[in-house]
């Protein structure tokens, strides 16, 4: 059996259709059909049935499905465990993490990585908590940086960064003079608010007293979007105080502290329990809480 046959397998399952999975893996029609045919060839049934233009798996390809996935993941954990085999970590590590988190987090953390291992190749998936969460738990991912807690019993977790949230405005806003602000003092003011995400529901919560006179004048899906528009005094926003720093030094705006709301955004690292991590991701795992033992040391003497 070709691996590349389950792979193409696996594809038609995900997309539903032989034209679709040909083109995201850059071949002919034949040729993923003749891949399909050996493989039923080789099973002795049929993986597909045909509905209309659409294709559905047979309750033979429902069976297979699980194995292909398991087996595609052995094959790249022993390529792997090979890579291992040199003293100093190779390959790839594969890491999931939230836009915020990549931008403004982690470069520091993965130039010094590349630095000490320059030949391994980093590939990121970059998506919100809970769907990297996901990708950690069913392996497609060696570790994850999420946003804290995290309650898998599965998952072993190392808190790594922690950040208080602050609010952000404009140099012009007449709060920008304040030492420090209320909620109800941030309530009279157009608010910028991320769409989702962990930092939207401790908004949601915070600010549910004041929710009749609340004006959220804009939803926007990146942390580098609702900057651009609260520099530009379109309203203002919460924010995690390492994510300002550029525009605040840039004189661009202001971070104020919240006098009646202490809200903190914790980052963990995660992975599976019961996996082996590539050296080139427990190194990673080593590096990350070694800078996070440090900086914790620096914000004691401040």
């Amino acid at each position: 059996m070709d691996f590349d046959h389950l792979i193409t397998f696996l594809e038609i399952a995900k997309q539903g259709s032989f034209s679709r999975a040909g083109q995201k893996l850059y071949r002919s029609q034949p040729a993923v059909s003749a891949q399909v045919r050996q493989l039923e060839q080789e099973y002795g049934h049929k993986l597909f049935d045909r509905v209309g233009k659409a294709v559905r798996l047979t309750a033979a390809g429902e069976t297979l499905i699980e194995y292909a996935n398991r087996m595609l993941t052995l094959r790249n954990e022993s390529l792997r465990a090979v890579a291992d085999q040199s003293s100093t970590p190779q390959g790839t590590l594969s890491i999931g993490a939230n836009e915020a988190t990549c931008l403004y987090v982690l470069p520091d953390i993965f130039a010094e990585y590349s630095r000490r291992y320059p030949s391994v190749q980093i590939s990121i998936y970059r998506n919100f908590s809970h769907k990297v969460l996901d990708k950690v738990e069913d392996g497609a991912v060696d570790v994850g940086i999420v946003t804290l807690p995290v309650k898998s019993p599965s998952l072993r977790v190392y808190p790594i960064f922690r950040d208080r949230l602050m609010l952000m405005v404009s140099p012009s806003n007449p709060l920008a003079s304040y030492k420090t602000v209320s909620a109800a003092d941030i309530a009279d003011q157009p608010l910028i608010f991320p769409k989702t995400g962990f930092t939207r529901q401790v908004l949601d919560k915070q600010f549910r007293p004041f929710r009749p006179r609340l004006r959220v004048v804009m939803e926007l899906a990146s942390v580098g979007m609702i900057k651009r528009f609260v520099a530009a005094g379109l309203g203002v926003s919460l924010l995690s105080e390492s994510f300002a720093q550029d525009e605040v030094k840039a004189g661009q705006a202001k971070l104020i502290p919240i006098s009646d709301m202490e809200i903190w955004r914790e980052l963990g690292i995660v992975y599976r329990r019961d996996r082996t991590l590539p050296r080139a991701a427990s190194a990673f795992v080593a590096l990350a809480r070694t800078s996070a033992g440090a900086d914790a040391r620096t914000s004691h003497k401040h």
